[in-house]
């Protein structure tokens, strides 16, 4: 009876440790995997910062390029802005002009429409009330 307990006693001693193996190395599992999810954190935000960069470095050689061929084509800004206000206000000129002239057809129409009100209720509408009261 003893070399059995004795076996039982090891067997027992010997699955106790590999538990404790067994929890030890889930632990350094999870801490491997917490330390990669931090690395791949840090790794995305340098990896945005860069773009960053590069978003901001092209921007600025296409605006670069924009003025170059601005200033090429129009000479400088301020004669394509003058010259950009001058046809708008033609525009609002024409607009307005159109307006003054039609202003008076546009009352009138409402006028006319106002004016031309039936008061008349037809016969279906007339139908769907009495079956709704039930008269």
């Amino acid at each position: 009876l003893t070399t059995i307990s004795r076996k039982r006693r090891t067997t027992t001693m010997n699955s106790g440790t590999g538990i404790q193996e067994l929890m030890a190395a889930e632990t350094r599992a999870s801490q491997i995997v917490a330390e990669a999810r931090i690395a791949r954190g840090d790794r995305m935000k340098q990896a945005q910062v860069d773009a960053d960069e590069l978003i901001a470095a092209y921007r600025l050689e296409q605006q670069d390029a924009f003025d170059k061929k601005a200033n090429a084509d129009g000479g400088s800004g301020n004669n394509a802005s003058a010259k950009l206000q001058a046809e708008t206000n033609a525009e609002v000129q024409d607009m307005q002009g159109q307006f003054h002239q039609n202003a008076q057809k546009a009352v009138d129409v409402l006028l006319s429409k106002c004016c031309e009100v039936s008061l008349e209720v037809p016969s279906a509408r007339i139908r769907s009330t009495q079956k709704i009261y039930g008269k």
